[in-house]
């Protein structure tokens, strides 16, 4: 029988947090276990969790460990949402799971979307990650955004726990997002995100601390993930179309050439860079999108 363990980093989410909570608990399969972990809120998010943990009997509230950052960095670039996941996942034993979940705490969950998405794990034994897909508001409508059917958002993914534990988890470092999916195509799983599902993003994607910090954030994850400056170059263009017209690319493309100046750290393992290219190449010589790496928000 499936046992899903989800696992929800939240800071200064007081703004959405509630309706998060309610969409778990309307769930119809909850979650057998549910944390939920403060990374030091200065809102009215601890308030919110101690609140609520009392009515939702599958929740736990855990407080993340402290660290000396600068107040002002970009906690994205610090990876510092996935050391909370794994702060959070330290505190139980994942071989009582079969599957591992991460949720942002500012998406809103239909209420089958776990019964239906288990469902495709049930349905497909190769497959490693999956998630819904996000709806984000445009004007008083809700559209979907646009990602390849291989990569599933950071805000909402779900690991069948084989393939979590074969690709080492969730590392800590920008791009955690992307590195996960690659390792698990990598080791025979496949990726996807299952158009029929979604969930309502509250906050659009890549755009805490700004829009065009998040296409520089982009462009960094391109540089750690061991893409060619060729295809940065390319992605540019495409990346351009998006508002604020031209500057967005300009700002994917200085995110790249700055960490490369910079020799920011890189995925240091020759077998994961060489996979990387030649999905790229099937990729571009198919005519398919050019791969977007991302960051939940």
């Amino acid at each position: 029988m499936d046992r899903l363990l989800l696992i929800t980093p939240a800071r200064d989410e007081a703004v959405h947090l509630l309706g998060t909570i309610q969409a778990v608990a309307a769930q119809t399969r909850k979650p057998d276990l549910w944390l939920v972990i403060d990374d030091g809120s200065t809102d009215g998010t601890a308030e919110i969790l101690d609140r609520m943990a009392a009515e939702v009997p599958f929740m736990r509230v855990l407080k993340a460990p402290q660290h000396a950052n600068d107040p002002e960095a970009d906690r994205l670039t610090l990876a510092a949402e996935a050391r909370a996941f794994n702060a959070a996942l330290a505190t139980v034993d994942l071989s009582d799971f079969t599957h591992v979940g991460k949720l942002d705490a500012d998406v809103e969950l239909p209420p089958e979307y776990f019964e239906r998405l288990l469902a495709e794990f049930d349905g497909d034994a190769e497959l490693g990650i999956a998630g819904g897909v996000l709806l984000e508001r445009t004007g008083r409508d809700w559209e979907p955004t646009k990602i390849p059917d291989y990569h599933v958002r950071g805000a909402l993914k779900l690991y069948s726990r084989e393939c979590f534990e074969a690709i080492g988890g969730v590392e800590e470092r920008l791009g955690w997002d992307t590195i996960d999916e690659t390792y698990a195509r990598m080791r025979g799983y496949s990726t996807r995100s299952v158009p029929e599902i979604t969930a309502r993003h509250h906050r659009p994607v890549a755009t805490r601390g700004g829009a065009l910090r998040g296409r520089a954030r982009h462009g960094q994850c391109a540089y750690i993930l061991r893409y060619g400056a060729w295809w940065v170059t390319l992605r540019s263009f495409k990346v351009a179309l998006s508002r604020p017209y031209g500057l967005t690319g300009i700002a994917f493309l200085y995110g790249y050439f700055h960490a490369r100046l910079k020799a920011q750290p890189k995925v240091e393992d020759e077998q994961f860079k060489q996979f990387v290219r030649g999905e790229l190449r099937t990729r571009v010589l198919g005519g398919s999108s050019f791969f977007r790496p991302s960051q939940a928000d």
